[in-house]
């Protein structure tokens, strides 16, 4: 056997033992042995190999496997370019402690700086943020030894493999010995929690916000304090009696002055009034260290803590109460203006919440859609959590649709559902690029449609006084016809004209990869926005 295929077993024999499930893989020739080592697996039902022809939409494939499966996905380039595509995909997982395996195929270090073909200083390419492992050839033992550390860590490693001449084995089939996956790392958040918790005390008018990945703890905490709890969709705590829907127009009402601490969880990024909160230092501000070992704190004013903090009892009703009331008089209100004529980005937003069941996957867009679901989805009773995604480590929009993909992949008991932008759906459309052999999961993807950038429009570049330029630099139409572009890629089509139709078709199950456009108009969503924010006065 030689050195390069000796190479490529010890990294299936590795990942096996990490309990890595799923290998994406972009094709290549220098990562060949790789590649050969990784179909037969499949075959041998090893791991589940995905291929896909564009390293970005890989990455962000395995980054949403890893999300939707809670263990470890790995990623398998080529050397050059191939590594640099990678790159939005492992700064979001870098940024949200997601734990992704770049498996990257390298030319020996000895022809680095000697103008051979497709080499570079690719090794290290991720930045100090990332751990890398440069792997000599044919050191099967010291590739072995970096995966087995890898999938240990939060957040993404780059084990840079090179691989000397030969590249292929001998003959086909590779035989795959009995390994034992190591169940232990099923979860990243049991991978974080250190031993020690921090107290608090009762007294001050506290409020735990809950960010994206904060999980259960924030829930418990909020619950068993009695205190209000401010939950972003993606959080995985928007669930229970404490939880509450229109807690970003709460923030701008009296009640989101009388806060004297706030205890911060997950990575809240969704709302500027959030952000204004837990950016205060006039009142107290815990930060809890989230699964990347990172503490929120936009403000430099926290005190940062490695666990959530254990309260000795509960606050009486009277704080808890008047936050519930404000949520349902602000509630209602938020319902009447959704059901106006130009509501109907709201009533969209509120149709994708209802339909996902208990148990069910959400991967919502960046933009506009997550925050058009923050004002409409209502808290779910507790132990019925729905697991809801975004790519909220960086918010940006890239990649989406693939981490949708790799969501549904990773959790296929689970009905799929995904909510984005038109933006978002065009700057990921190479998603739907799928061989005729590759896992395709069950995956209704809703396209609110209004023709480029709405949410610019909320934002200051939004006022008339930039209105000469906004609509080119900001608005960015693009005209572009989503069906024409699913029959190009043999995906399954449908438009919704209203959030009715659009209900009855979510009622409905569908096989495969299915694209549902909902046409919406940008004309009122400035407007939308304001009468939004003037419901908090």
């Amino acid at each position: 056997m030689n050195g390069s295929t000796s190479t490529a077993l010890a990294v299936v024999s590795a990942l096996r033992r990490g309990n890595v499930a799923d290998v994406v893989l972009a094709p290549g020739s220098r990562s060949a042995a790789l590649a050969l080592a990784f179909q037969q697996a499949d075959v041998a039902g090893v791991l589940r190999l995905h291929v896909r022809i564009d390293e970005r939409t890989a990455g962000f494939l395995a980054l949403g496997l890893s999300k939707g499966s809670h263990r470890p996905a790995a990623v398998v380039t080529t050397s050059g370019t191939a590594v640099a595509n990678l790159h939005p995909a492992v700064l979001e997982a870098s940024h949200a402690g997601v734990p992704l395996l770049v498996l990257s195929a390298d030319r020996p270090a000895s022809l680095r700086g000697t103008g051979a073909n497709q080499t570079t200083e690719q090794a290290g390419l991720f930045g100090g943020r990332v751990l890398c492992v440069d792997v000599a050839p044919d050191d099967a033992v010291g590739a072995a030894d970096a995966i087995d550390d890898a999938v240990r860590r939060h957040g993404p490693t780059q084990v840079n493999l090179q691989f000397a001449d030969p590249l292929l084995p001998e003959s086909l089939p590779l035989d795959f010995g009995e390994e034992t996956a190591d169940t232990a790392l099923l979860s990243r958040r049991q991978l974080a929690a250190p031993d020690g918790s921090e107290r608090l005390g009762l007294g001050p008018r506290t409020v735990v916000v809950a960010g994206d990945d904060a999980g259960p703890p924030a829930r418990l905490l909020a619950q068993g304090a009695n205190w209000p709890l401010l939950a972003e969709p993606t959080s995985g705590a928007r669930t229970g009696s404490h939880a509450l829907r229109t807690y970003r127009l709460l923030l701008d009402s009296d009640l989101g002055k009388q806060v004297e601490r706030v205890v911060v969880t997950g990575h809240p990024t969704l709302s500027r009034q959030a952000t204004r909160l837990i950016s205060r230092s006039d009142i107290e501000v815990v930060s809890v260290r989230g699964p990347g070992g990172v503490c929120t704190d936009p403000g430099l004013v926290a005190r940062h803590v490695d666990t959530v903090p254990v309260v000795d009892g509960a606050d009486g009703e009277m704080w808890i109460s008047s936050w519930r009331e404000a949520d349902g008089r602000q509630s209602l209100a938020v319902d009447a203006l959704a059901a106006e004529p130009e509501g109907l980005p709201l009533r969209v937003a509120a149709e994708v919440a209802a339909a996902v069941p208990a148990g069910g996957l959400l991967v919502v867009g960046s933009s506009q859609p997550i925050r058009d679901l923050d004002v409409m989805a209502p808290p779910y009773p507790a132990g019925q959590r729905r697991l809801v995604i975004g790519n909220r480590g960086l918010s940006g929009i890239d990649g989406t649709l693939s981490t949708a993909i790799g969501a549904a992949l990773g959790r296929r008991s689970a009905r799929s559902l995904a909510y984005v932008g038109d933006l978002t759906f065009l700057h990921d459309s190479n998603a739907l690029v799928i061989g005729p052999d590759e896992p395709r999961p069950d995956l209704t993807i809703v396209v609110a449609n209004d023709d480029g950038g709405a949410i610019f429009a909320t934002l200051e570049q939004g006022a008339a006084a930039y209105g000469v330029a906004f609509e080119r630099v900001f608005g960015t139409p693009h005209g572009v016809s989503v069906q024409t572009l699913c029959a190009a890629t043999g995906t399954t089509y449908e438009r919704v004209d209203d959030a009715a139709a659009l209900r009855d078709v979510l009622t409905q199950s569908a096989r495969g990869i299915k694209v549902l456009e909902v046409p919406i108009s940008r004309a009122h969503r400035r407007s939308l926005a304001d009468r939004l924010r003037g419901l908090a006065r």
